[in-house]
């Protein structure tokens, strides 16, 4: 005789009703459809939280999307012919998004990098078969992706034939993230806040975009990293990679956000340990940000408001940096605990951030008069 707190196996016939797992017949068709889980408590203050949209369930992490779609369009317009060369700057993210759409659609990837670029990383770009160019010096006005693309440029000359997605400036960066969006509104229904980093532009400006369709009021917060020149701070060297820019991607949508965070480093690293530890889910540099940033809206705006962020990706290329006491410690960024909430400022030029910063208003720098920093220098160097 069955007791009433025993367990019961579902029948074979109930298993049935079980939703299968994905299945793909290639690589690019595990592309979307990413999960999004609950963070709250005791990450987030009690009874509040957010929603993390967690792209790191992505095979390389979220731009696999935008690398298949640009990919995918310069074929369909001719600007890239069958097996001709695909050669283009990055940090890490994008590299493992082109050396999928190569091997997906039959084209040698050459991926353009700088020292920052994690051993792990420029491992698996090498066993996916991608050919990657490591830079020796960055720029002197507009640092290590200056150079990069001054690079590419080089490498594209070398080759004619060869195409450049250019994911600075490509609009198809942009549309390829409608389809997320999508998947966040059949995931959540409503949605209130987005938050998201911002590095070339793309996915804030897709996702914020086809949102905004379907909810007007929609409020966008673009999370940046101190020393980034994106939002008209000066230039500063970076440690962060894959959040901010030392130069201006024309994809960045000013007119779209309603407030910008910078974060600082340490302060990344802290956020990013504190959710691993809380909700078994995390990633590197742009999710410790993105992270501190809805922690605090989620605890700022009423109860009932339904924040989202995006993780780009997940821990496992920052198990070197951001999750190694040793290299956190030679880099000073342990025990950078972020104040409560963070400091506000009236304008994005007022002075310059060192620390977890917000601001309400958000200008295109290359629209604004122009100014003696080296932010402004960075501009004229890219225009």
């Amino acid at each position: 005789m069955k007791t009433l707190d025993a367990p019961v196996s579902p029948s074979p016939s109930a298993r049935l009703l079980t939703p299968p797992a994905l299945a793909a017949l290639t690589p690019a068709g595990l592309v979307g459809g990413t999960p999004v889980l609950w963070v709250g408590e005791p990450f987030c203050a009690v009874g509040r939280g957010f929603w993390a949209k967690l792209e790191g369930h992505n095979p390389g992490g979220i731009k696999d999307r935008t690398a298949l779609f640009m990919v995918g369009r310069a074929r369909e317009r001719g600007e890239l012919a069958p097996g001709a060369p695909v050669i283009e700057s990055s940090s890490g993210t994008l590299g493992l998004g082109l050396a999928l759409a190569g091997l997906t659609h039959g084209h040698p990837v050459a991926v353009v990098t700088d020292p920052g670029m994690e051993p792990l990383m420029r491992g698996l770009l090498t066993a996916y078969g991608a050919q990657v160019h490591l830079v020796d010096r960055p720029h002197p006005d507009g640092g290590w992706q200056q150079t990069r693309r001054e690079k590419v440029e080089e490498l594209l000359a070398r080759h004619p034939g060869a195409w450049c997605p250019d994911q600075y400036h490509n609009p198809d960066n942009v549309d390829a993230y409608g389809p997320l969006a999508h998947e966040l509104v059949a995931q959540l229904g409503r949605i209130d806040v987005l938050v998201a980093g911002v590095g070339t532009g793309g996915h804030s400006a897709g996702i914020g975009r086809a949102l905004r369709g379907y909810f007007p009021h929609l409020r966008v917060v673009g999370v940046d990293a101190v020393g980034s020149t994106v939002f008209g701070q000066p230039a500063a060297p970076r440690l962060m990679r894959g959040l901010g820019s030392s130069i201006y991607p024309r994809n960045v949508d000013y007119a779209l956000f309603d407030e910008v965070h910078w974060v600082a480093p340490g302060e990344a690293v802290w956020a990013a340990r504190k959710l691993a530890g809380a909700s078994y889910a995390s990633g590197g540099w742009s999710v410790g940000a993105v992270a501190l940033t809805a922690r605090h809206l989620a605890a700022s705006l009423p109860a009932e408001t339904r924040v989202v962020a995006v993780f780009p990706d997940g821990p496992q290329r920052y198990i070197g940096t951001v999750y190694d006491d040793a290299w956190c410690r030679s880099h000073r960024l342990l025990g950078h605990e972020p104040a409560s909430v963070p400091r506000e400022i009236a304008c994005p030029t007022q002075e310059t951030v060192t620390s977890w910063t917000c601001c309400r208003t958000v200008e295109d720098p290359l629209a604004a008069p122009p100014r003696e920093t080296a932010g402004h220098v960075a501009a004229e160097a890219v225009r």
